[in-house]
């Protein structure tokens, strides 16, 4: 592919590390560490990831998660979310508006309902019926940052400038896996646009007869390849979850050929806790936490950015 050099480049420290263990995407550590809580006190592995999660959703620093999420192209701050257990079982929302916690939402759609998604007012009016308070999401920096972007209104949908979804995944100490993803999605979107966040197969997937897999980055590219599910079909084949990410990238950029300036990130942890991943460029960050405490770990990439 022209203009895109491979690099061989140090591997992160990733091996077994057991169970019960923690692996979330980018420097996570306030999220895996909340996670950490219920883990490691015998907590189910679904409720680890789901209150993890909300740590992000509800952090106004982070603009491309929840509160403080950056806006769609109207000024409105539209966010996808999905949940998935040990058994399968999974429940979603996108294009959910006003609520700080669609993560929450997602799991109540699960627990509650006949239904796996939910999505724009049918789904805020969920969440209301189910006690949830109706908030402005839009914070003053993201505001600006909006009303900054209108002046030339140039949409550029380049992952690794405005979007870094919050994918992840953990196995509990009784050997059950479970994983969330939780997005505001791409800054500056067109109206009613949804990404692979709340897809399951895309931003999550969990089978807990092999591991529990989550993306991140642009998800028109993820969408194409089903991220997640393809990464849990390479390591049923006896693929390590490292080189199952590695295999997974590699399948969406040939379904993705025009992807200078994208950055992808996925990672995976199979079902005796070794955990891998791999990222498409540069700067991909992992957040792993066991028994040894919280690190954050830089994967290998296929590509220097362009």
């Amino acid at each position: 592919m022209v203009g895109c050099k491979p690099l061989v480049a140090a591997s992160a420290p990733v091996k077994r590390t057991g169970k019960p263990i923690i692996l979330s995407t980018w420097d996570n550590k306030p999220a895996n560490n909340r996670a950490w809580e219920i883990l490691s006190t015998g907590g189910r592995a679904l409720d680890a990831v789901e209150q993890g999660v909300m740590i992000t959703e509800a952090d106004p620093n982070d603009t491309s998660v929840g509160y403080g999420g950056f806006p769609d192209r109207d000024g409105n701050v539209t966010l996808d979310a999905c949940i998935m257990d040990e058994k399968g079982r999974c429940g979603a929302v996108a294009y959910l508006q006003h609520i700080m916690h669609p993560i929450r939402v997602a799991r109540l759609v699960m627990d509650k309902t006949p239904h796996w998604m939910l999505v724009g007012d049918g789904a805020l009016a969920f969440a209301l019926a189910e006690g949830m308070k109706k908030e402005n999401l839009l914070t003053p920096k993201a505001e600006a940052a909006w009303r900054e972007w209108l002046k030339s209104s140039n949409y550029k949908p380049i992952s690794s400038e405005n979007h870094d979804t919050i994918g992840m995944v953990a196995l509990d100490q009784n050997g059950q896996l479970s994983g969330a993803c939780t997005t505001s999605g791409a800054a500056w979107k067109m109206k009613g646009r949804v990404g692979d966040s709340p897809i399951i197969g895309a931003g999550l997937y969990v089978d807990n007869e092999v591991g529990a897999a989550s993306a991140t980055g642009l998800g028109e590219m993820v969408v194409r390849a089903c991220g997640a599910h393809t990464i849990i079909e390479f390591m049923r084949q006896g693929l390590s979850p490292e080189m199952a990410c590695k295999k997974t990238l590699e399948r969406i950029i040939r379904l993705w050929p025009e992807h200078k300036g994208q950055q992808l990130g996925l990672l995976a942890i199979d079902n005796q806790g070794n955990i891998g991943g791999y990222g498409l460029r540069p700067g991909y960050k992992m957040t792993v936490t066991d028994d040894s405490g919280t690190r954050v770990v830089v994967p290998k990439h296929l590509f220097e950015w362009d």
